[in-house]
């Protein structure tokens, strides 16, 4: 017996509306569930293996969460896409540009609105 992946992620959010604006721009994800009127939504991401990304209103959330890693297929044109896109922009941050890590990543961080903090890598040749 073994764990094979982690299937969904579970983010407490203080505004609905601002979150899916946000999340709804990142390519690839996928509202199935739920909107901006909504208690609860839940993001697709689907490429191969499905995974789920869902937000749950709750205003106390705790802030101080950690970091939620994401596997992008082109991580620079990724975040030429987000430095442009306004709504990203308005509502998030982007904390940094991509850059090469020692452990074989080329990822970047940004903040979403609640200030999750968020990587985006594509994994680099050995």
């Amino acid at each position: 017996m073994k764990v094979t992946k982690i299937s969904a992620v579970t983010l407490p959010v203080s505004n609905m509306k601002k979150s899916v604006d946000f999340y709804s721009k990142i390519p690839n994800f996928k509202i199935v569930f739920g909107g901006p009127d909504t208690q609860f939504t839940s993001f697709l991401i689907e490429d191969g293996e499905k995974s789920y990304l869902n937000l749950k209103l709750d205003k106390a959330r705790l802030p101080n969460f950690g970091r939620i890693i994401f596997y992008v297929d082109d991580v620079d044109k990724l975040f030429t896409y987000m430095e442009n896109n306004e709504t990203i922009s308005e509502l998030g941050k982007l904390e940094s540009k991509p850059e090469d890590a020692t452990w074989g990543e080329r990822f970047f961080h940004a903040l979403d609105p609640d200030g999750y903090k968020l990587s985006f890598a594509t994994p680099i040749g050995d």
